[in-house]
């Protein structure tokens, strides 16, 4: 019996190169393609984040201290703030949110005490914040984060319906 012997070609060898490189390739191409859609959503989501966040804190104080005439739009030490008043018994206090030196920052002090704008509890950085009340009772709000987005609220006091 005579065995036959296969002849090797080239493409033989060729052929399971050129599909290894291939999926190679593809996978390189996948995985740069995947980190660049991950990156840029990332970043979408943080663009937003800032100025949506802050709007919602200052809705959500809104919402706590709404009470007939404790909120209004005003200014501390010439900062255009939010302003909430309250009290507890006798005790009476006003609550000053606003923008100083690229932070929105919050500020609660009894009636009658002096305090500066640096002396509030920062919440979160912003480029700018202001007030204003469009009617009595109706207020809106715009914010502005670092990297220059802007967004806006409008929130009615709803214990003067």
């Amino acid at each position: 019996m005579r065995f036959q012997r296969q002849k090797n070609h080239v493409i033989d060898l060729l052929f399971p190169i050129a599909v290894l490189f291939v999926f190679a390739i593809s996978s390189f191409l996948v995985l740069v393609l995947s980190a660049h859609i991950y990156s840029s959503q990332t970043q979408k989501m943080n663009t937003g984040y800032t100025v949506h966040t802050s709007l919602a804190y200052v809705a959500e104080k809104i919402r706590q201290n709404d009470s007939d005439g404790g909120i209004s739009a005003g200014t501390f030490q010439g900062q255009e703030c939010l302003v909430l008043k309250g009290g507890s018994g006798d005790i009476r206090y006003t609550t000053y949110i606003y923008s100083y030196k690229g932070k929105l920052k919050e500020l609660t002090l009894r009636d009658g005490t002096d305090a500066s704008p640096s002396d509030g509890k920062d919440i979160l950085a912003v480029a700018d914040f202001s007030v204003s009340e469009i009617k009595p009772g109706l207020f809106r709000f715009t914010s502005t984060d670092t990297d220059g987005t802007t967004a806006s609220v409008t929130i009615s006091e709803r214990s003067r319906q």
